[in-house]
């Protein structure tokens, strides 16, 4: 994927921006939040994504996927940015659905990939346990029962996990938290006995659970990949959301870019347009030059996924910090030019502020994906 659109993804831009555009304004966002809504998203709605085939992006056609490439899927996730739209993106498809569609047996990818690309199934991946963004810090346990395994311990920051169908779980047979052996990852349905969901909103209106596992039973043919080998499932998994995600940052710094220069063509201080400030017009050229800095970064880290190249970690780390940086940016300087207005609900601008700073620090902020990209570098 080259730095510029082809024509088929500005096609595929332009169906995605006419569709959030009329079926999923900002709007809407608000009112989920205020509803406080117990599921966070439209299910009908992602299920009109899935006719319009985006849930099968990445997954092959015999699942029912387009296997279309994640150059494609960031094209319609940077129109989700752009109205915040509060589908499951992230949780079902980058996440759960790519654990699956990398370490699962053929048999768990044909029972679960196809309802997932038709908007039936809801996954999410439950691996976090502290206040920090740490992959490997797990200390729930696994442990071999007779045919089955015994999962014991809990789970935090598990995006969209209270509207789950199936959760991929992240849990140690051996050595201690921080170390990568000892890994394994499990397909557990939400439902099962033992298991306690505890819902939350972020600042940004978003959903997310605490979920804990007690003496929870899951066959072992829910297993993914090799029994203590699920730390490069979990590495490569992750690296496909971060960059799925950054996509879907990069079309909130456009929005909140585009609203704030358009703020400064009408505010009028002492009687003059605040756009005609030589201060302001440079501050507003760096956030346009950042933002496009970060897009191209992030096209860069699609195109190492799409090419299968060998620094997808490198891409998605640099994507990310790069990313990170742009967002803690962008969203202050918009609220600061909108005034006190801006941290105010009554503007709009307020709720892309909110969500660039959970953007900024979900899976993993700049200072975590900078050291990560020097150790990957031999640094």
């Amino acid at each position: 994927m080259g730095l510029i659109l082809t024509e088929n993804q500005i096609i595929l831009r332009d169906m995605a921006q006419g569709f959030f555009d009329e079926k999923s304004p900002v709007s809407r966002m608000r009112a989920l939040r205020d509803s406080d809504d117990a599921t966070g998203f439209s299910t009908a709605l992602w299920r009109e994504m899935a006719e319009l085939g985006w849930l099968g992006i990445p997954f092959p056609e015999k699942f029912g996927g387009t296997e279309m490439g994640y150059g494609e899927l960031g094209v319609v996730l940077e129109q989700c940015g752009r109205v915040l739209a509060p589908e499951p993106f992230l949780s079902t498809i980058l996440l759960g659905g790519t654990a699956i569609l990398l370490g699962g047996s053929e048999e768990l990818q044909a029972e679960l990939l196809p309802s997932v690309c038709q908007g039936t199934q809801l996954l999410c991946l439950a691996f976090e346990e502290q206040g920090r963004f740490a992959p490997h810090a797990i200390s729930t346990s696994a442990r071999l029962d007779g045919s089955s395994w015994v999962l014991d311990g809990r789970k935090t920051f598990v995006i969209d996990g209270q509207a789950a169908d199936q959760i991929v779980v992240f849990a140690r047979t051996s050595g201690s938290p921080g170390e990568a052996s000892g890994l394994n990852a499990f397909v557990v349905d939400a439902g099962s006995d033992g298991i306690g969901i505890e819902r939350s909103q972020l600042l940004d209106g978003h959903g997310v659970a605490t979920v804990t596992f007690s003496k929870v039973t899951v066959p072992a043919e829910r297993l993914l990949g090799e029994v203590d080998g699920a730390a490069a499932l979990l590495e490569a998994t992750l690296d496909r959301a971060t960059i799925g995600l950054c996509a879907e940052m990069v079309g909130c710094f456009e929005e909140a870019f585009e609203r704030t220069l358009e703020y400064l063509k009408i505010r009028e201080q002492f009687g003059v347009k605040i756009g005609t400030f030589q201060a302001l017009r440079h501050r507003a050229a760096l956030m346009f030059g950042e933002l496009e800095f970060a897009r191209s970064v992030v096209r860069d880290a699609q195109s190492a996924l799409d090419e299968n190249r060998d620094d997808v970690g490198e891409a998605a780390s640099s994507a990310k910090a790069r990313c990170s940086d742009v967002a803690k940016l962008i969203a202050g300087e918009a609220v600061q030019m909108y005034g006190g207005i801006g941290m105010t609900d009554d503007e709009e601008i307020g709720l892309f502020f909110k969500r660039l700073k959970s953007t900024e620090l979900t899976l993993g902020d700049s200072i975590y994906h900078r050291d990560r990209y020097a150790s990957l570098r031999g640094y």
